[in-house]
């Protein structure tokens, strides 16, 4: 029985670990243990018994309790913290996810330890270090043995930074980089099929049978600049003329649309009947949401993939993607905040033919990859 410590930080990575956990409890409870620590960083209200019980997660086994704080100090915490466990638990390698704190944290933790790192979601690139996530998922990498990759763009990604791909050997001086797909890819389809019959969003917004784009705005670049959420909202106005908006808004937004948004656009877009503002809604309701859209705006990262996995054209309120696969296949494109070019993107994308979402993201089981390659580096020592 071989030990792994799965490193979560916020509620979407405990949604991608899912993917894993079902695939280990389903098929690999007799050669795979898995440990799950949260470290607290984002707390989340909705990180409720009814979240792991709607979603089948297992609860963590650790909850590190480290909260919000500036990045040297969370950070700091987190690797202070992640080291006692992983000198109690003593695990055969460590798993870690994305490009939060807790994930470089959680690599630097167990590189220093010697303990393997295992990074899934790897070798994506922004090539913008001006964003955290870049500079954490840039160190997380380079201190990973096993790096799985989404998609072929991310294998190209690490090639040029000098990683050696076809490698016999294996370890932490010399990592192997692996193909292995997308774990929410695997849980889009698992639980789309789940919130058909859970959710009841779709009749609750009375949008059955109707066509709407869905908008999500949380970065604090966008809502925290008074000039560029007053161009996006304006250009969400315009493009109600044409079809219904529904915008699950995020607390950040909420409150910042009361200080950064002008006056008489913000009367428009409340009193506006085809403008649907709601609260945040669960991760089954947002899938249900992407499934049924005809377009996605978004400065999401996550979302931006599930509109692809759901085959939704998508406009990116960002000046940069680091899924930049997607904007090759032209079923995405960069707007930022710019009202001008968010119009324009909407007018080109409105009529994208399914044919252009190429299954750029595997075939549904990363997570049984993933679960073999770690037995076969687990078999090989």
């Amino acid at each position: 029985m071989y030990k792994i410590l799965t490193i979560i930080g916020a509620r979407p990575q405990i949604i991608k670990a899912a993917a894993l956990s079902r695939i280990i409890h389903k098929h690999y409870s007799s050669s795979l243990q898995e440990v799950i620590v949260h470290t607290g960083q984002h707390y989340d209200e909705n990180m409720s018994q009814v979240f792991f019980d709607e979603l089948n997660i297992p609860q963590p086994d650790y909850n590190l309790n480290v909260g919000s704080a500036s990045h040297g100090k969370q950070t700091g915490l987190m690797l202070e913290r992640i080291e006692d466990v992983l000198l109690k638990e003593k695990p055969d390698a460590l798993v870690i996810y994305g490009d939060t704190n807790s994930t470089l944290a959680g690599a630097l933790a167990a590189s220093k330890l010697i303990i393997p790192v295992f990074h899934i979601e790897a070798g994506l690139r922004s090539y913008n270090k001006t964003m955290p996530e870049e500079i954490n998922r840039i160190m997380a990498d380079h201190v990973s043995t096993l790096l799985f990759c989404p998609t072929q763009q991310a294998i190209k990604n690490l090639e040029k930074e000098g990683f050696k791909l076809h490698l016999h050997r294996c370890d932490i001086n010399h990592p192997k980089v692996i193909l292995s797909g997308d774990v929410m890819y695997d849980n889009s389809l698992y639980f789309s099929k789940i919130a058909q019959k859970k959710s009841d969003i779709l009749k609750r917004l009375s949008l059955e049978n109707t066509e709407f784009v869905l908008c999500t705005i949380h970065r604090n670049n966008n809502t925290d600049d008074p000039v560029r959420l007053n161009a996006i909202f304006s250009a969400l106005l315009k493009i109600s003329k044409e079809i219904q908006i529904v915008l699950p808004i995020h607390p950040r937004t909420k409150k910042m649309l009361e200080t950064n948004l002008d006056d008489q656009l913000k009367s428009q877009i409340f009193s506006n009947k085809d403008i649907t503002i709601t609260d945040p809604v669960s991760f089954l309701e947002m899938i249900l949401l992407e499934s049924h859209c005809k377009m996605v705006i978004t400065d999401s990262g996550g979302v931006q993939k599930e509109a692809y996995f759901f085959k939704k054209p998508c406009v990116v309120l960002r000046p940069e993607t680091e899924w930049v696969e997607l904007l090759d296949t032209g079923t995405t494109l960069l707007a930022d905040a710019d009202e001008q070019k968010i119009l324009s993107a909407y007018q080109e994308l409105k009529n994208t033919s399914v044919e252009k979402f190429l299954p750029y993201y595997g075939d549904g089981n990363a997570a049984e990859k993933i679960a073999k390659e770690m037995l076969l580096f687990f078999q090989s020592k």
